[in-house]
């Protein structure tokens, strides 16, 4: 589905965005990966992701610095020569209740989730609008349209994000340039797997479904939203939650 495309994905080397990163390679796509983690994790991601057959270089880059991340957009270039799909997925959480939460624990959350988007879609822009198929997928989250205690922050970066989307999804449509959000719920990651077993059932009984979602479920939305069967829809912000949040 998306063979001849390349795909630039924030928070690349561990979980969500590496599942993106993989199912997209799979599906075809030569992958960019932006992350803020070690060379490491940064390799070995790249490695996995070249198994897949495609090409695949890492970028070690703090999102939320918008002179780095112009500075990262060129490299990018320079190595792909173009860019057809950006996904902004890189996140980061300083939970707090709002009357404890720090200025500097509401500012660095703010600035990777929402800022670091920002950063992205404004760098690639100009390579986005040249590709004949030009998507832009940002990952927000269901609490970004509920709330959640403990979580002002986050929560409010994950709103924001989605009226970025829905803004860029308007400046961008005569390029025809689609920008959509997905929102996950209480997804297995490693923290979830870090959980007693009667906080995970206290997240399934909020869920009508009864199970938590998986990584290879927004990985699957992803690449239904960067591929050509997505063409009609911009502006779109797609709930993968199991209708927890409905």
């Amino acid at each position: 589905m998306l063979k001849g495309k390349t795909a630039v994905i924030t928070g690349a080397a561990r979980g969500i965005g590496k599942t993106i990163a993989l199912h997209m390679a799979k599906e075809g796509a030569d992958i960019a990966l932006i992350d803020y983690c070690s060379e490491e994790d940064l390799q070995a991601a790249c490695k996995d992701i070249c198994a897949c057959g495609v090409k695949a270089v890492g970028y070690h880059c703090n999102v939320a610095d918008f002179e780095e991340t112009k500075e990262i957009t060129a490299q990018v270039i320079g190595e792909f020569n173009s860019v057809d799909i950006l996904v902004n997925n890189a996140g980061i959480t300083k939970d707090n209740l709002l009357l404890r939460m720090s200025e500097s624990e509401f500012d660095s959350v703010i600035s990777v989730n929402l800022k670091g988007a920002f950063n992205l879609t404004k760098h690639f822009s100009r390579y986005l609008m040249k590709s004949p198929a030009g998507r832009i997928i940002n990952i927000s989250s269901v609490v970004g349209l509920m709330g959640n205690t403990g979580q002002a922050n986050y929560s409010a970066s994950k709103a924001g994000l989605i009226g970025l989307t829905k803004s860029t999804a308007k400046e961008f449509a005569s390029r025809k340039v689609t920008c959509n959000a997905i929102a996950p719920g209480f997804i297995q990651t490693a923290m979830t797997d870090a959980l007693s077993p009667e906080t995970i059932d206290q997240y399934k009984a909020a869920i009508p479904l009864k199970e938590l979602g998986t990584a290879d479920d927004i990985a699957n939305t992803a690449i239904f939203l960067a591929s050509d069967r997505a063409a009609y829809i911009t502006g779109e912000v797609i709930r993968v939650d199991g209708g927890m949040c409905m």
